[in-house]
């Protein structure tokens, strides 16, 4: 008789994540005209919940894409052609951010940061110091990086950027950050942020937000990058009317304004500890049963752990067996840690009895594919953190 599959998926990726069922009853809605009052309505109460959320009173334009949409909208609408900038690149996402700014003839820097570890703020302050004619236009940082379960001091690498190049401006990858950690787009003067709704906002993947400081809105006057859809001063036009330039994906949209009022409800601050805590529930749990981390405690991230499995234990077969036997999806290796670690999504609407499910699979797993691990031991630790 055939092993019968998990009737569950536990869904621990870092996004998409699990979709809390008062947003999926809101996404489950008629169609309405989306340059109707109506409409306009929901999308205005988005925007300002996501002013909200971004600690903001800049302009916030939406957009239906990805993550990376975001990403390249940031690039297109305040650069030129030869424009010198520096990347802190963390990981694979920084990668992607370099490459979409070479795409455009833009003349790149890259501060390669060692996987696992966050840019010393001394490191970008050395780096920026030999730009003597200060010529970067922008300097560009990942605040989370999920291919590799590290966050960046944002407001740290900001004022370092300030105080050395003043008139630079500072452009932040918060796409999985964003209320997993805290991030004050105006008291730590972030020029241009942009986010996904497919992380802690707890939305499948459909839109992505873009903030512009007046700075930013500066940029974009000289910028002279070709620019169409991603056109952000075309996208103002229309956010101000609570539309978007495009046929917006209107579920994704009901259920954004769902998320926006779950959020507000838990507040900010219990949001940030409540990622803080699963964090550790995880790093602690892992760290019990003999596994290493990629990250160090320091910068570890809220949203994500990378975990190299024990030794002899292939991190393919860790995933393709928990998946089978109980239902629980894990994230791989990224670039090039592919195959040599797993991932765990803690973010958004993960439950930490969930995490605590998860550990206990994990360290059946182990043992069953070789490794000696104390069975119960990470799941008691987890429990303690709570």
């Amino acid at each position: 008789m055939a092993e019968r599959k998990p009737i569950k998926q536990y869904l621990m990726i870092p996004g998409p994540t699990p979709i809390p069922t008062r947003i999926l009853a809101a996404m489950n809605h008629e169609m309405i005209g989306h340059r109707g009052p109506g409409f306009s309505k929901i999308l205005g109460e988005v925007i300002d919940g996501l002013k909200w959320a971004y600690q903001t009173k800049n302009d916030i334009m939406v957009y239906p894409c990805s993550g990376t949409g975001g990403m390249e909208t940031a690039v297109v609408n305040v650069l030129s052609a030869g424009d010198k900038t520096l990347h802190v690149n963390i990981g694979n996402f920084g990668d992607r951010w370099i490459k979409i700014a070479k795409t455009y003839g833009v003349d790149v820097t890259d501060l390669k940061i060692e996987r696992g570890k966050a840019c010393d703020p001394k490191v970008l302050e050395a780096e920026l110091a030999k730009d003597k004619n200060k010529e970067f236009k922008a300097v560009f940082m990942q605040q989370n990086e999920t291919s590799t379960g590290v966050i960046n001091d944002v407001k740290a690498l900001a004022e370092v950027v300030h105080k050395s190049h003043p008139d630079a401006l500072v452009v932040v990858d918060a796409v999985s950050g964003l209320l997993a950690a805290d991030l004050k787009t105006d008291d730590w003067g972030l020029d241009v942020v942009c986010s996904g709704s497919q992380k802690a906002f707890m939305v499948p993947p459909g839109i992505a937000a873009v903030s512009m400081s007046a700075k930013a809105w500066k940029a974009y006057e000289k910028s002279t990058l070709p620019k169409h859809y991603w056109d952000i001063k075309n996208q103002k036009k229309f956010a101000d009317k609570g539309q978007t330039y495009t046929t917006p994906p209107e579920s994704i949209v009901f259920g954004m304004h769902e998320a926006i009022k779950i959020i507000k409800e838990e507040g900010l601050e219990n949001i940030f500890k409540r990622h803080e805590n699963n964090k550790d529930i995880v790093r602690n749990a892992m760290k019990a049963i003999g596994c290493k981390l990629l990250a160090d405690d320091e910068c570890a991230s809220p949203a994500v752990t990378a975990i190299f499995p024990p030794d002899g234990v292939d991190a393919e077969k860790v995933r393709s067996e928990i998946r089978n036997r109980f239902g629980v999806e894990l994230a791989p290796g990224q670039g090039d840690l592919k195959g040599k670690l797993f991932r765990i999504g803690h973010l958004g609407y993960v439950d930490k009895l969930e995490l605590v499910a998860t550990i206990g699979a994990l360290e059946l797993l182990f043992n069953q594919l070789g490794a000696k691990v104390e069975i119960g031991k990470g799941v008691k630790v987890a429990l303690e953190t709570i």
